[in-house]
């Protein structure tokens, strides 16, 4: 017997239009969290740059006693970080006997408002300009 209906197998607009939507809602949520992780990751990077920066301003001490005439360190992860942070000596930096170091985000990073600019100075005092807590940026 010849039926007039034949039975096609695939999918229907419908179910196509649920899959892209399901996807659609998928990527509003992970897409953020993604971008958040990846801010994340390179203010981490900044602040062991920072960490790095202050022991060679430390080892130039030992060998000067005083912070004065040095300038700033150019370790690897300086030209790493260039496109996402700045680093810089704060202004009226370094003295005989300070110096405090900042990473400026620019660029991606330049996003990153709830932390800002990083700074580290050779009490190992870190701060932040953003809204959130230090304990959360230097992490």
């Amino acid at each position: 017997m010849h039926h007039p209906y034949r039975r096609v197998d695939g999918f229907t607009l419908i179910e196509l239009m649920v899959v892209v939507a399901i996807v659609g809602i998928l990527a509003a949520i992970v897409y953020p969290s993604y971008q958040n992780h990846v801010l994340r990751t390179h203010r981490a990077a900044a602040a062991a740059c920072l960490g790095e920066m202050a022991q060679q301003m430390e080892r130039y001490y030992t060998t000067t006693l005083k912070y004065t005439g040095a300038t700033l360190p150019n370790p690897t992860c300086r030209n790493d970080l260039a496109s996402r942070y700045t680093f810089a000596f704060d202004t009226g930096q370094p003295t005989d006997t300070t110096f405090k170091i900042k990473a400026t985000p620019s660029g991606a990073q330049a996003a990153d408002t709830k932390c800002g600019t990083l700074s580290l100075d050779q009490a190992g005092t870190k701060t932040v300009s953003g809204t959130d807590s230090v304990a959360n940026c230097w992490r």
